[in-house]
């Protein structure tokens, strides 16, 4: 008999002694939870069995782009589009460390489309069950999903509706109902018994950060929306590495001979797109007007949506919409003005990928010259072969950023706490909860060092406030990453010799580092 419950923050499905979470958050199902278990259960935790899997993804996503685009538009279309996608250096990366997560969602939105495409071209309805499943597992993968697929699903029915009707029948209806549904079901189960709170808790209308989620699009469409972010500037590494091996020779070489090319030329192909859409007819023109439409609906749902749209994460989303347009028009406008204009827009198509080329080496220099930024640092690796060696009881992350790292980089074997320290400042309870994790010798706590904090001041706060109770911090270890920078610090608490004393004379002793 199966179960539906709370789990560790999550909600889970009990199924005898098994337990396959549903959702992590109101908005993000557990679908990459449940790919990952075998994953990890062939393969062990770490690195490569984190990384390769999405980047997998990622790569098959980029086939399946241009087998959609090749059936809506032609094989010229699909090559454009699709040598652009696999060049774009924001697309790669977010795939690759697909920390919003992005990568099933890109794989699951163009595979569902490729086969409801599929089946409106051969009619054949195991395409159309197949093809909302994924889009229904999409949903439940990310509740975000919704973005994309109004777009999507808008644009088409206002600019295709002769041939959207043209297919509706009562049992292809109820063949794209269950199988949506079935790809949902997990998100739909969850949100019976949980008020739908993801469709009425998720959506605050915000408008006054319009402009820059707009200044964020364009950002990740001219690609450098990850320097400084996930990739340190040379400014904040002292001890920069040199190029280690003929690849790294190569990449610094590449580097200098472009000039450190931070921009493609994404953006400006996607302009020209527009500018020369008027020379496609018929069907080629109303794809690329679909395409732009589509577009212009998802980012505006998360444009005005608080705490949406302003994270590369987010506008990458709408991906891989702008190849598709570009791709579309350069080859409808190559076939509409002679022979001459072919080799014109293949060289325009060629530069574009040239430069993303340039762009994704300049953030590969950038990673192994001057590392990750605080939040992407690899000191977090050689934490985790720290804390093996620290004798705990239980292990304390005070800021955010540490806890799932080191529990996948721990093969959970470190005796981490799931959640939050109580915060500083919220009064007596607090007091005595934090009181009561930090009496004993068995209790360690990490936090980050000052300019890596995720929470600047959080833990500072905790420090002082321990202090205040009577407590002795005992540094244990400073953690710094490859690049000689302090990342992280490692501490217990020393139990004071009479906590009444210390009431009766309202002192305490002062922190120490």
């Amino acid at each position: 008999m199966a179960l539906f419950q709370p789990f560790g923050g999550a909600y889970a499905l009990t199924v005898g002694h098994s337990q396959l979470t549903l959702m992590i958050m109101s908005y993000l199902g557990g679908l990459k939870a449940w790919i990952y278990s075998p994953i990890f259960h062939l393969f062990g935790t770490g690195v490569l069995a984190l990384r390769v899997p999405v980047v997998v993804a990622g790569a098959a996503s980029v086939w399946l782009f241009f087998l959609l685009v090749r059936r809506i538009a032609g094989e010229r279309a699909a090559i454009i589009g699709c040598c652009l996608l696999a060049a774009d250096s924001a697309y790669l990366l977010t795939i690759c460390f697909d920390w919003g997560p992005v990568a099933l969602q890109h794989l699951l939105l163009v595979g569902g489309f490729l086969l409801l495409v599929r089946f409106y071209q051969e009619r054949r309805h195991g395409c159309l069950f197949w093809g909302f499943f994924l889009l229904g597992l999409a949903l439940w993968d990310k509740a975000v999903a919704a973005w994309m697929l109004s777009g999507i699903g808008v644009a088409t029915v206002a600019l295709f509706p002769a041939e959207v009707f043209a297919v509706v029948t009562k049992r292809r209806l109820a063949i794209s109902i269950l199988g949506f549904a079935l790809g949902s079901l997990p998100l739909l189960v969850y949100n019976s018994q949980n008020h739908w709170v993801t469709f009425v808790s998720n959506f605050q209308l915000d408008t006054a950060s319009f402009s820059g989620k707009a200044r964020q699009l364009l950002n990740t469409a001219s690609g450098d929306g990850l320097f400084g972010w996930m990739f340190s500037d040379s400014g904040n590494t002292l001890f920069p590495h040199a190029a280690a091996g003929p690849m790294q020779t190569v990449s610094a070489g590449l580097s200098t001979v472009a000039g450190h090319p931070r921009r493609h030329l994404l953006f400006y192909m996607f302009l020209l797109a527009l500018l020369v859409a008027p020379l496609a007819r018929g069907s080629a023109r109303r794809t690329i007007v679909w395409g732009t439409l589509a577009l212009q609906i998802a980012w505006m749902q998360m444009a005005i949506t608080a705490n949406a749209g302003g994270s590369i994460h987010h506008t990458i989303l709408l991906w891989p919409l702008p190849h598709m347009v570009i791709g579309i028009s350069f080859a409808a406008a190559s076939r509409r003005l002679g022979p001459l204009a072919v080799p014109v827009f293949h060289i325009t198509s060629m530069a574009a990928v040239l430069s993303g080329v340039l762009v994704t080496n300049e953030y590969y220099r950038t990673a192994w010259q001057y590392g990750g930024s605080p939040g992407w640092t690899d000191g977090i690796i050689t934490l985790a072969d720290t804390m093996k060696r620290v004798p705990s009881e239980r292990i304390y992350c005070v800021d955010w950023g540490i806890l799932d790292a080191l529990r996948l980089l721990g093969h959970g074997t470190l005796p981490l706490v799931v959640g939050p320290i109580p915060k500083p400042d919220l009064g007596s309870g607090d007091r005595e909860a934090i009181s009561r994790i930090v009496d004993g010798s068995g209790a360690v706590f990490i936090a980050h060092t000052k300019g890596f904090e995720e929470f600047p001041g959080v833990n500072k706060k905790f420090v002082e406030l321990t202090a205040e109770l009577g407590y002795k911090m005992e540094l244990l270890a400073i953690v710094s990453d490859s690049f000689a920078r302090p990342a992280y610090e490692v501490y217990r608490f020393t139990k004071p010799t009479s906590l009444s004393n210390l009431q009766d004379t309202g002192s305490a002793p002062a922190a120490t580092r």
